[in-house]
């Protein structure tokens, strides 16, 4: 864990949820997730979340039928979804 703002490297930061807006793969549309598990700093008032998080929820829209799911949805219940594929074959990175 990196114990530093990402943006301006303060040390003033906190774990908490927010809500992010997320374009579909297809390009189709974009949702908005809530409670998504983010990163405040109390200095430059960033919210973000970390890389390995904004991967996790790339692969997730990648892997599960996305017309399911509506204009709106939480972390949680987003993660849930069943899956059509084990994991992201077209992911090279690792």
């Amino acid at each position: 864990m990196n114990d530093q703002c990402a943006w301006c490297e303060s040390q003033n930061i906190t774990k908490g949820l927010d809500n992010v807006y997320w374009e579909l793969p297809d390009g189709t549309r974009a949702i908005k997730i809530s409670d998504v598990p983010s990163t405040i700093c109390h200095d430059c008032q960033m919210i973000y979340q970390s890389d390995l998080l904004v991967k996790e929820i790339e692969d997730q829209l990648f892997l599960i039928n996305t017309k399911e799911i509506g204009s709106e949805t939480s972390f949680t219940n987003l993660m849930s979804q069943p899956r059509l594929l084990k994991k992201n074959y077209f992911d090279f990175t690792s």
